[in-house]
């Protein structure tokens, strides 16, 4: 937390924010691997966004935050992917 500039008392108020689960899945800290959730920060400016489970986290690194990636992975998923034009 301090990596991040929050005391426990700001976490908790996320966790409380967020009823406990993580902002993209709802998967809740009890269910994942580790039992709590990661605290999610904009690698530009280095500010808190919110706390997601470790999985969704790591989603969003490999995405290099990138919303256009993302946007793919959905079109991907959907079947409108843009290969082969």
């Amino acid at each position: 937390m301090r990596v991040y500039g929050i005391t426990h008392a700001d976490y908790v108020r996320l966790l409380e924010e967020q009823g406990g689960r993580c902002a993209c899945c709802t998967t809740t800290a009890e269910e994942t691997q580790h039992g709590w959730l990661d605290i999610d920060h904009n690698h530009d400016t280095g500010e808190v966004r919110g706390l997601l489970c470790n999985s969704c986290n790591r989603a969003i690194g490999l995405a290099k935050d990138s919303r256009q990636t993302i946007n793919n992975w959905i079109e991907y998923l959907e079947g409108r992917g843009s290969y082969g034009d």
